[in-house]
């Protein structure tokens, strides 16, 4: 594993990870973080995937993680960021870094865990991309949550969020123990998806309903039973959105590998090496041919 920093578009310093030898890679493989999620919970099963000879790279979104400004280690007030700066910036950014440095002459995948595989359809260079990977995707439009999440989801939206963001001007997740601290701007915006039908599809309006719909490249989305946030609804909704897209969409019961669970976030845990993480790999290994 390499560290390294890039810039998006409007300067912002941003900071990456990559795993595996770009000069003998098949392909090379870009990991969106969750909402929340620092790229370090990815490394294990990016240092599989290396292995079985991919180029990966991981990287923090803007106030997140390592992306996260020195001056911000106890607050992010004031930082101005949105869901879309993420995509349009943050991720591009990633995604044109991997282009010129590692992935000149092997396809790009894109491999999005919950929000990173939501946010595909909003990344303006992302017909670089040679297919999708979504792990955990789906809308998350609250009344069409997995039930467990409701009751959360709500208390989230209508009390918590609300509150806190007046309160400090960022939501303090990590204080609450939920999320993660997210910047002002993203918790307004996802919040806002997260109460309309059409998710944050629904809040973008009709020009960016008309981006994901004219998507073609394939996409395998991998959902779980489980899953205590994304129900099978919010997943087949969220997939519906890129309607031109091939779509292999499976739904995976932990019993069907023989797990007790998996949920939202159990995929990237070393102990389904042997299990769900070659389904990825032989996908990869597929797309890469064709």
């Amino acid at each position: 594993m390499e560290a390294f920093e890039f810039k998006a578009a409007d300067g912002f310093a941003l900071q990456g990870r990559v795993y595996g030898n770009p000069a003998t890679c098949r392909s090379a493989v870009l990991i969106a973080p969750a909402m929340g999620v620092p790229q370090r919970f990815y490394a294990d099963f990016a240092e599989w995937l290396a292995g079985e000879g991919h180029a990966v790279v991981t990287f923090d979104y803007r106030g997140m993680g390592e992306s996260r400004p020195a001056q911000m280690r106890h607050s992010l007030r004031g930082l101005e960021a949105t869901i879309d700066t993420w995509a349009q910036q943050d991720a591009s950014a990633a995604l044109a870094w991997l282009d010129a440095q590692v992935a000149k002459e092997v396809p790009i995948h894109w491999l999005g865990h919950s929000l990173g595989g939501q946010i595909f359809g909003m990344v303006p260079n992302r017909e670089r991309a040679a297919s999708v990977v979504t792990i955990g995707v789906g809308t998350g439009y609250w009344l069409r949550n997995a039930a467990k999440a409701r009751a959360y989801v709500w208390w989230l939206w209508f009390v918590a969020a609300p509150l806190a963001m007046k309160l400090y001007g960022y939501f303090p997740g990590k204080r609450l123990k939920k999320v993660g601290d997210l910047p002002l701007g993203v918790m307004q915006q996802w919040r806002r998806a997260c109460l309309n039908r059409d998710y944050i599809i629904g809040v973008g309006g009709e020009k960016m309903r008309s981006d994901y719909a004219a998507v073609r490249t394939p996409i395998l989305s991998l959902s779980f039973t489980d899953d205590e946030y994304m129900s099978a609804r919010n997943t087949a909704d969220m997939h519906a959105f890129y309607a031109s897209a091939p779509r292999e969409m499976r739904r995976i019961a932990p019993q069907d590998i023989g797990a007790k669970r998996i949920g939202h976030f159990g995929f990237f845990r070393e102990r389904f090496a042997d299990s769900l993480w070659p389904q990825v790999s032989r996908w990869l290994t597929l797309a890469t041919a064709r």
